[in-house]
């Protein structure tokens, strides 16, 4: 049986935290908080860009961490515990055959009707339950990068880096949240060093607890999640 819980943001469910209180270090860069995503506007429920998880993926983020900082680099985190209502409006959002403002960029080869049946989205999502977290590497110092716009061109996700929308990050083979083939971790059809930086995201999440979806290779779980049929809905401020 699965449980939702409502509460003031003031007030965590106890187990949850905010990430840059165990490591202030990480960069965030919350996406559905933002315009610059799938939907192509901020989120119900996301009222600030912050990420919030449980307390022992946090300390294991700060973990991945510690270990990327000798190569000079840094996770940068795009989104983790994610409200209820969140879920529920991209159901609705994906029901809407009108809305195609940001296709071309992040589902240009899927009928976005066909989002949930693809797996790139849950109804019930390990996120709403504070132990998932979608993420990426930067080098350091963090390069600039530029904030997407309402009204600036939408660019495939698929493009090479350099050709889509810029993004700080190491290349990955494609922008996050790509609902593409080549989104897929083990995709070979993405550049060598495309591969190399998957492939070293991967090994040290999964060193210190963490399970990839096979279809994106920004989203790891926290496997002994502390919160497994709970459904969070309280905003994320």
């Amino acid at each position: 049986m699965t449980s939702q819980i409502a509460l003031s943001p003031q007030n965590l469910p106890e187990g949850l935290v905010y990430l840059q209180d165990i490591d202030p270090t990480i960069v965030q860069d919350i996406k559905y908080a933002q315009h610059h995503n799938f939907v192509g506007c901020p989120i119900p429920g996301y009222n600030s860009p912050i990420a919030i998880i449980c307390e022992e993926a946090a300390y294991a983020l700060k973990a991945v961490q510690e270990e990327l900082k000798p190569l000079n680099l840094s996770l940068k985190v795009y989104d983790a515990y994610r409200p209820q209502d969140a879920v529920d409006f991209f159901s609705r959002w994906a029901a809407d055959p009108r809305d195609q403002t940001m296709k071309a960029e992040f589902y240009p080869t899927i009928d976005k009707v066909n989002i949930f049946a693809e797996g790139y989205i849950a109804k019930k999502s390990s996120h709403t339950r504070g132990s998932a977290v979608d993420l990426s590497i930067v080098p350091l110092p963090v390069p600039p990068q530029a904030t997407w716009k309402l009204g600036d061109p939408i660019l495939d996700g698929r493009l090479p880096k350099g050709q889509r929308f810029d993004d700080n990050s190491l290349e990955m083979g494609t922008g996050f949240d790509c609902l593409d083939d080549l989104s897929h971790t083990a995709n070979p059809n993405i550049p060598v060093q495309a591969r190399a930086n998957r492939l070293l995201l991967k090994t040290l999440m999964e060193k210190h607890g963490f399970e990839n979806y096979r279809k994106e290779w920004w989203h790891f779980g926290f496997i002994n999640e502390p919160f497994p049929e709970t459904y969070f809905n309280f905003p994320v401020e």
